[in-house]
C-alpha cells in the first residue's frame, strides 16, 4: 500500500502538495468502474446495466419509469434511453405502456435480468468488500455515510447551478 503524503491544513486548498477532491474522486470512479467491469465482462453486463438493474431490483414489482431510473442513476436521460433499448434487446427487462402518461413507460425487470443481477450482484460485493478492506471495519460504515453526504451536496450543488446557468426568462421583444 503506497504511503499518503503529509496533509498540511495550512496549505491553500487547491495546492499540489495537497489531496484534492476533484482528481481523488475521478480516480476512485474510474478505477472502481473500470475493476468492475473487467470483474464483470463475462456476463455481458456493463457496470451502468448492473445499476439500472439494481434500481428495478430495489424498486418492487412496479417497476419505475425511464425519469425515474434516470434520477436514481444520476445519469442523463439519452444515455438511459440507449442502454434500456440494448438491455431490453437482451431480455433484461420490459418496457409497459404507463397507466397515465402516453410518454412514459414502466420498466421492469424480468425473470432473465434477475438471474443476471443475482449472479453480477455476488461480485459487485466481492469487489466493495476488496476495496472496503483498506479501511477498519469500525471506520467503513462512517466512511460511507460521509461519502453519502459528499454525493448528495455534489448533487444539490449541479442542480442549483443548472437553475442558475439558465438565468433568468428573457421576454421576447415586441
Amino acid at each position: 500500500m503506497p504511503q499518503l503524503p503529509q496533509q498540511n491544513p495550512g496549505l491553500p486548498i487547491d495546492s499540489p502538495d495537497r489531496r484534492r477532491l476533484p482528481p481523488l474522486l475521478r480516480r476512485a470512479w474510474y478505477s472502481l468502474n473500470r475493476t468492475f467491469r473487467r470483474r464483470i465482462a463475462h456476463t455481458g453486463v456493463t457496470p451502468d446495466q448492473f445499476t439500472a438493474l439494481r434500481c428495478l431490483t430495489e424498486s418492487g414489482p412496479d417497476g419505475m419509469t425511464q425519469s425515474e431510473l434516470s434520477a436514481k442513476m444520476t445519469s442523463d436521460p439519452n444515455t438511459i434511453a440507449s442502454m434500456l433499448e440494448r438491455m431490453e434487446q437482451s431480455s433484461l427487462l420490459i418496457k409497459l405502456p404507463h397507466n397515465h402518461d402516453r410518454r412514459a413507460h414502466h420498466i421492469q425487470i424480468t425473470p432473465v435480468g434477475e438471474v443476471k443481477y443475482s449472479q453480477v450482484r455476488q461480485l459487485a460485493i466481492e469487489l466493495q468488500k476488496d476495496i472496503l478492506k483498506v479501511l477498519p471495519e469500525t471506520e467503513r460504515e462512517h466512511f460511507l455515510e460521509q461519502l453519502g453526504r459528499v454525493a448528495d451536496v455534489c448533487n444539490e450543488l449541479a442542480k442549483k447551478t443548472a437553475r442558475k446557468s439558465r438565468g433568468p426568462k428573457m421576454e421576447p421583444e415586441k
